[in-house]
């Protein structure tokens, strides 16, 4: 398979749970990780008689969103049913809107590593249920469904075919789960399904204006999943095409155990779910003081962020679009900084030591900052160096404290002390004759080797900025 010569059209559609205590149109609780079909009523198990009620905290959040967005919000919009059948859809429809949503005609700038600067268009963004849970894995020969899902509050952002590659498509996914986060919309996270994406791939010849016949892929949990399953179809769909073949539109299906995609059915239609208005529910309407309040409630946003910490701190871009990927991160820099060190020593260290550790515990920054910032002045007053610093750093995690403490209970403050050192070296000098020897007669590149040995013997207590020079004398220049 050759991709040279195709262009890949990718358009996304992103359904986010929106962070409300309850569902949708029912009181049940919307939180994750309940025993199977613990929180549900008669309206989200679609009994007979039983009628929706709109939940206003959902939709504050959906146009907050839209607002976040650059979406025109729309002060009436329209609920619809959308009927399918499926096992875990216990009304035989979804709730959801179709011709008049909440919110259109958005955007959202992310960095394309082949263009640059990219703005997607949000088409339209609207709020709706989410269905029940097909379980295959726990009753042997038979499938599950558990209903605890369904009615959670969504919200379903639409794109246009606006990007040109599996990556661009992660980028994109990853700028929209920063502003999501930042507005306090969605915790958008993928274990756990309020973040859930379907994507409508094609191909088409170089200099091509018409799309091609796309198929949507479905079943990704992970941004890096985006980008492998994508790529996958992509692939596939060229394949397909250089054979002589034609691309069927139907529903793909990603496996990722198997690294592969494979159909799972005819890809439907709008006139396949029959939409119309629901009748249960008169048009939602919203009023304007509360796209006034929304508007307040939507803090400094990631590319805001970005510019302002590169641009008041002068650290990198880079490194000031790793600090802004949270908002608990960009808040955790800014407050070492205001503990009194400088951004770039704090930026580097967040970035490492911090990060790194808040991977292996839920997120968790659990150095506070002025600790953190305690500890970065040590290091660069030569009292512990970087390695001991990231020692003193792992038992601040652990056990907290304060961190000159910690270092002299480890034994990791270092000696500068003339006389200690002088020891140390001369120790160091009469073990190695031969390497002295060869010194002395030009090999001057051992001079590294002394310095291993002298913080060997001193078990990294000698200050390294100061063992070289007292080489010197002793090696005698």
């Amino acid at each position: 398979m050759n991709a040279a010569g195709w262009e890949t059209v990718i358009g996304l559609e992103t359904h986010v749970q929106l962070l409300t205590r309850s569902k949708m149109f029912c009181g049940c609780s919307s939180a994750f990780g309940a025993p199977p079909n613990t929180n549900v009523c008669p309206v989200c198990l679609g009994l007979p008689g039983a009628l929706p009620i709109v939940n206003g905290r959902a939709i504050r959040l959906a146009v907050r969103a839209a607002l976040a967005l650059g979406c025109r919000v729309h002060a009436r919009s329209i609920f619809a049913r959308k009927n399918y059948f499926y096992p875990d859809l216990p009304k035989g429809y979804q709730i959801s809107q179709y011709e008049e949503p909440l919110a259109t005609e958005g955007g959202l700038e992310f960095t394309s590593a082949e263009r640059g600067a990219v703005r997607a268009t949000i088409a339209r963004l609207h709020v709706e249920e989410d269905a029940g849970k097909s379980l295959h894995d726990r009753v042997p020969r038979a499938t599950a469904v558990d209903l605890n899902r369904s009615g959670v509050p969504l919200a379903e952002i639409v794109t246009g075919p606006d990007f040109r590659s599996p990556q661009e498509a992660r980028a994109y996914l990853l700028a929209l789960k920063e502003v999501l986060q930042y507005a306090e919309v969605s915790d958008c996270d993928m274990e756990k399904g309020s973040l859930r994406v379907d994507a409508n791939v094609s191909v088409r010849r170089a200099g091509e204006t018409a799309l091609g016949t796309k198929t949507e892929v479905k079943n990704i949990n992970s941004f890096a999943f985006v980008e492998k399953a994508l790529t996958l179809e992509r692939e596939r769909q060229i394949s397909v095409l250089e054979s002589g073949g034609t691309i069927v539109q139907q529903t793909m299906l990603f496996d990722a155990r198997a690294n592969t995609v494979r159909p799972q059915r005819t890809k439907e239609e709008s006139k396949d779910y029959r939409y119309f208005p629901e009748p249960d529910l008169p048009p939602l309407e919203v009023p304007e003081t509360w796209l006034g309040e929304e508007r307040t409630a939507i803090p400094e946003l990631p590319a805001a962020k970005r510019e302002r910490l590169a641009t008041r701190y002068g650290i990198p871009a880079q490194d000031a679009g790793v600090l802004v990927q949270t908002p608990a991160v960009a808040d955790y820099f800014e407050a070492v900084v205001a503990a009194g060190v400088e951004a770039k020593p704090a930026a580097n260290w967040i970035m490492g030591e911090v990060l790194a550790d808040a991977k292996q515990h839920d997120g968790a920054l659990r150095v506070p900052p002025p600790a953190l910032a305690q500890l970065i002045a040590l290091v660069k007053g030569g009292t512990v160096s970087t390695q001991a610093g990231k020692r003193v750093f792992e038992v601040l995690a652990e056990r907290g404290g304060e961190p000159r403490a910690v270092a002299e209970s480890l034994g990791l403050v270092q000696v500068a002390d003339a006389g200690a050192l002088t020891s140390w070296v001369d120790q160091a000098l009469a073990s190695h004759p031969s390497e002295m020897d060869r010194y002395r007669a030009g090999e001057t590149k051992l001079l590294a080797f002394f310095v291993g040995q002298v913080m060997k013997l001193s078990k990294g207590k000698a200050d390294p900025k100061l063992v070289p020079e007292v080489l010197k004398q002793r090696l005698g220049g």
